[in-house]
């Protein structure tokens, strides 16, 4: 049986973390040409344009947790967007996917435990597959 904290279920104690993600994977910065220096890990973590991206990707797993039962219908107009208009590479969303789970138990600590982490994979997996559906 998995337990989480009531702080490991706010997915807002996560906001802006996405960062890890940019300094890891330092191409994905090319998604981001708007939002100004991202030369290095200081910059990338002090952006305020980073940290409200943050915000939105965790504002989407909240939303995908909430509609557990069709998150690939909840994401087909994310997906939409990411794959025509911003044309972003699909496998990013696996990096990105990797990262938070990092983020995530480097928050959750010992709640972090084997069980919770497979759960977070499998939630992370449909997340993942609900973003690509719409590429081509």
């Amino acid at each position: 049986d998995v337990h989480i904290s009531s702080e490991g279920k706010n997915l807002n104690s996560f906001d802006g973390r996405n960062q890890l993600c940019l300094i890891v994977y330092p191409w994905t910065q090319r998604y981001f040409a708007g939002f100004g220096n991202l030369y290095n890990a200081a910059a990338i973590t002090s952006n305020p344009k980073v940290a409200a991206h943050g915000k939105v990707v965790m504002q989407g797993l909240e939303k995908a947790v909430k509609n557990m039962d069709n998150i690939k219908a909840t994401f087909t107009e994310l997906s939409t967007l990411h794959s025509e208009k911003l044309q972003v590479d699909p496998d990013n969303f696996m990096l990105l996917g990797d990262c938070l789970a990092i983020v995530v138990a480097s928050q959750l600590g010992e709640d972090f435990t084997p069980e919770v982490h497979a759960a977070f994979q499998k939630f992370l997996a449909v997340v993942v597959s609900s973003l690509r559906r719409q590429y081509y």
